[in-house]
């Protein structure tokens, strides 16, 4: 399980934080507070491995204790300018989420880190590829339902995703198609979201009538790498 530590100064809000972190299997909430001591406190009695930081702390703004939490940390924040944002990023936060947002929206992010942090469990060596790869992995939940263009749906997105990141080798958007269950055309406007994001790398190759066909290879590596 992800221990995951959530702190707003809002304790209504940080109850709904940590009811969405619950909703997601594999993370377990070990605590809420709504101070930047607090968390510095709260941290190192529960050792978690995400926070989940809110920015405007009455004591201390949020990213001003990333270096001292010695955790993960997501920042949750009504702030919107590009400076809190940069600031945050250049402290140490893996990703940052401006207030308000849908419950979908926090869950996709999680899923990624989790799937980010499974890939550098243990304690070996890693090559370029392996890093690179858990580095696509920790954006992977960045491409949300709120993020879509307009008549899109989050539920085709992720099954579109997950049909790639499954097969392990690269996929036909027919291939893909029919994995999923919507037409080569919807398959295929899905597909050119996720190139454009940066998500899948898009090849060619000839088949037998001699025309080159698409194919559309994950860059997040499969589940188990």
């Amino acid at each position: 399980m992800i221990r995951v530590l959530v702190v707003d100064d809002d304790f209504r809000v940080a109850r709904v934080h940590a009811s969405y972190c619950e909703r997601v299997p594999g993370f377990e909430v070990v605590g809420t507070t709504h101070t930047a001591a607090d968390a510095v406190r709260l941290a190192a009695e529960t050792a978690p491995d995400l926070v989940l930081l809110d920015e405007y702390l009455p004591d201390r703004p949020g990213s001003s204790v990333i270096g001292e939490i010695g955790a993960a940390v997501i920042v949750i924040s009504a702030a919107d300018d590009a400076a809190t944002v940069r600031q945050a990023i250049s402290r140490g936060a893996v990703n940052y989420l401006v207030k308000p947002f849908a419950p979908s929206v926090l869950a996709d992010r999680l899923v990624a880190f989790e799937r980010f942090h499974r890939s550098l469990h243990g304690d070996r060596q890693l090559d370029q590829q392996a890093v690179d790869r858990a580095m696509r992995m920790l954006h992977e939940g960045d491409l949300t339902g709120s993020a879509l263009p307009k008549g899109r749906s989050a539920v085709t997105a992720e099954a579109v995703r997950e049909a790639l990141r499954s097969s392990g080798e690269p996929m036909t958007a027919q291939a893909i198609a029919d994995a999923v269950g919507v037409s080569r055309a919807t398959a295929q406007r899905y597909l050119a979201d996720l190139a454009r994001a940066g998500r899948v790398q898009l090849g060619l190759r000839y088949g037998a009538t001699g025309r080159p066909e698409h194919r559309y290879e994950w860059l997040g590596g499969t589940e188990h790498a």
